[in-house]
């Protein structure tokens, strides 16, 4: 749902907030005053196209900012935890930002994370849907004529097995495919894949042998220095004349005298004592690292020889050397796969074979659950439009099986939207028949009909009433706010009967100070309400019987 509305210099708009809630809003004002600019701020921020021109004049750029609950939205919810996008300390919250400047470039920012307007536009389509005057945002895609379809049909698990089965078929060809470009290598590549595995294998380098090689080597070509100045610090430390050892043997006697004329030079003696245990100790040490040391020239070549083999097949491969047992493994696999590859083949070949099989049976079944949804919510959509001040108008979905497609995750149905408004004119697809406003209406009668399914939180409709009047606005209205008891709803309109159904009405008015432009808009109470459908209902002068039927229609809205 959305919560609130974030514009800065956007066309006349100069600094607007707004906050809306659950059920049906309606939105109105004078002709100008910029209700279309609101919808196009919302357009703006669930990343429809933008334009320069929209910056409102002698501005850098223009900020729009919409946040959204996700508790009504799990899908967006889900996307954005696919994306890595998901607000992890409001987890329930989602603001989209979209930042237009003079020049012409645009940023788009999800949780405050840049993305691009594709993706704004992803998420956006997850949480709102728009229809206006021109071509609906969403309705006249395919994909979302099927998922309105199937969110209207009670076949949830007949979608779920197809999708499943669809996803094993698309597996096993990926699987085949690999195995298909395994059996078809050269054999000369397959005879040097064994060579080199031979060579990995001969060279047989363990775990961690690399590092302990490293050491030996340090250890064994600096032996000489290890012995010769590892000797000299023992002797400087113990066994040498004036050696350390017996330089503090020789203070301990002289601060042992002392302590009888002053007890604190006993306090040093003991720690002196303690300093030649540690020496003691540290030379100890020393004799027995070595006594274990050598020259050993040969034990060196050997270790050189080890490293220089092991180096030698990495340059070979072009690795690191202490990647080379996994390019062994990785080899080892190859050839594998490469050997069995026929074999493999033909079993996976029957095994795609039968969930083909599996799947088509799937599809046909799904099918006959569309087409009964189909004709059933066609029925009801027709009746609703009809109700909407098109009398003569006609709904069909056509759902067109191909019993010969690949096996897709939706099924082998292709789900189409047909109308037609006029008598004698068979119904052809909506995206080249319907006008701006008979597919606003259209929209409105489709989401009534199927108004418990799945789809976006938030409807917008603008201007939906256009070229009706009267009862039938009344029914639009009603309609309207039905749709709101399953939906977040907000509508422009014009017209005084769809605007009293309204739960929440914001006001919009244009003023002009200091020789600008700059629109406004504010909630409206029940006086502000009956003084703003009086306006729309009358003309120059606003009579008290206006009034009077401003609020007949607010207290008819009202009754249950």
């Amino acid at each position: 749902m959305l919560l609130g509305l974030s514009i800065k210099n956007l066309a006349i708009i100069d600094a607007l907030d707004l906050e809306f809630g659950p059920g049906f809003t309606v939105l109105t004002g004078e002709t100008g005053a910029g209700k279309s600019i609101l919808i196009d701020a919302i357009g703006l921020a669930i990343g429809t196209r933008a334009e320069a021109s929209l910056v409102r004049s002698g501005q850098e750029r223009a900020e729009i900012s919409a946040e959204f609950s996700l508790r009504d939205a799990p899908t967006a919810r889900d996307w954005l935890q696919a994306q890595e996008l998901l607000d992890t300390d409001s987890p329930d919250a989602c603001v989209l930002r979209r930042v237009v400047y003079a020049e012409g470039r645009t940023r788009a920012f999800v949780n405050n994370a840049p993305v691009s307007a594709a993706a704004l536009r992803d998420i956006g389509e997850t949480l709102i849907e728009v229809f206006g005057q021109n071509q609906s945002q969403t309705l006249v895609r395919a994909d979302t004529q099927r998922s309105l379809l199937d969110g209207y049909g009670d076949y949830a698990g007949d979608l779920g097995k197809v999708a499943e089965l669809a996803r094993q078929w698309q597996q096993l060809a990926a699987q085949i495919d690999k195995l298909g470009r395994a059996a078809t290598r050269d054999p000369a590549q397959l005879d040097y894949l064994r060579h080199q595995i031979r060579e990995l294998d001969a060279l047989g380098l363990q775990p961690g042998e690399l590092e302990q090689l490293d050491a030996d080597h340090r250890r064994l070509a600096n032996a000489g220095r290890l012995l010769e100045d590892g000797g000299r610090a023992l002797e400087l430390l113990y066994g040498g004349e004036a050696s350390a050892y017996d330089q503090l043997s020789s203070a301990s006697q002289l601060l042992g005298a002392l302590s009888s004329v002053d007890a604190g030079f006993g306090d040093i003696e003991g720690s002196v004592g303690n300093a030649q245990n540690q020496l003691r100790e540290s030379a100890q040490a020393l004799q027995r690292l070595l006594d274990r040391l050598e020259l050993d020239p040969d034990q060196l070549r050997q270790v050189e020889q080890r490293l220089s083999d092991i180096h030698d097949l990495a340059r070979k491969h072009r690795l690191r050397a202490d990647e080379l047992p996994e390019r062994a493994a990785t080899l080892r696999t190859e050839l594998e796969e490469a050997e069995l590859a026929a074999g493999g083949a033909d079993r996976l070949l029957a095994q795609q074979r039968d969930v083909e099989a599996q799947w088509r049976a799937a599809a046909l079944k799904l099918s006959k659950q569309r087409h009964k949804a189909a004709a059933k919510l066609a029925e009801n959509v027709t009746r609703g439009v009809r109700g909407l001040g098109m009398a003569n108008a006609e709904f069909v979905i056509a759902v067109e099986h191909d019993a010969q497609c690949a096996p897709r995750v939706h099924g082998a149905d292709e789900v189409r939207f047909d109308f037609s408004a006029n008598p004698g004119q068979p119904p052809r697809p909506i995206a080249k028949v319907a006008s701006g406003g008979e597919l606003s209406r259209l929209s409105l009668a489709i989401q009534v009909a199927g108004r418990h399914a799945a789809g976006a939180a938030t409807m917008i409709f603008d201007e939906v009433d256009a070229g009706i009047g009267g009862g039938v606005a009344e029914i639009v209205g009603q309609q309207l706010r039905a749709l709101g008891a399953d939906r977040q709803v907000l509508c422009v309109t014009h017209l005084a009967q769809v605007a009293a159904q309204g739960v929440a009405h914001h006001g919009i008015a244009k003023e002009v100070k200091a020789g600008k432009t700059f629109t406004r808009v504010r909630p409206l109470d029940d006086g502000d309400r009956v003084q703003e459908l009086a306006r729309m209902m009358g003309g120059v002068e606003i009579t008290a019987q206006t009034q009077a039927t401003a609020r007949e229609l607010l207290q008819r809205a009202a009754k249950p």
